[in-house]
């Protein structure tokens, strides 16, 4: 198996294993509650099933060759590999598929999942994003960097 076959793999395990989880939260406490319950729930979940994780992930922006606190943070980051984005809202809307795939780039990351618990069935409020890394000046530009300058250490 190829490396980058192994990773994809592993991509699809871990997200498997995060949305199996997000729907037995989703089932036991339905729609309607605070984004924190959610992510404390499945939090739960994770560490029952040793699953590895951060959550609150703080996510620097880079600005000129400056790393600078924005106040941007990861909900969760799974297995170092997998972001999640969970959300409470009516409807997820092209703005929370943007902030993940900004997150995507900024972290250097291959894929997400977009939660939304706010739903009556789990599979409406899931979207999985891929960061295919396919345009490296858009995500220096999204860190803040500029390519015709020299790199400052």
């Amino acid at each position: 198996m190829h490396r980058r076959d192994a990773e994809t793999q592993r991509e699809n395990e871990i997200t498997g294993l995060v949305i199996g989880f997000a729907i037995e939260v989703h089932r036991a406490l339905g729609p309607g509650l605070l984004e924190s319950a959610y992510e404390e729930c499945l939090c739960y979940e994770l560490t029952q099933q040793s699953v590895s994780f951060r959550r609150q992930v703080a996510l620097p922006v880079r600005y000129k060759g400056v790393k600078l606190d924005c106040g941007y943070r990861i909900d969760l980051l799974v297995d170092d590999l997998v972001i999640v984005e969970i959300k409470a809202v009516e409807s997820l809307c092209p703005i929370h598929e943007a902030q993940l795939l900004t997150y995507l780039k900024l972290a250097e990351k291959p894929v997400g999942l977009l939660i939304n618990f706010n739903v009556p069935a789990l599979k409406q409020g899931l979207k999985r994003i891929v960061n295919h890394f396919s345009d490296s000046s858009a995500s220096l530009r999204l860190c803040g960097e500029d390519l015709d300058a020299p790199a400052i250490s």
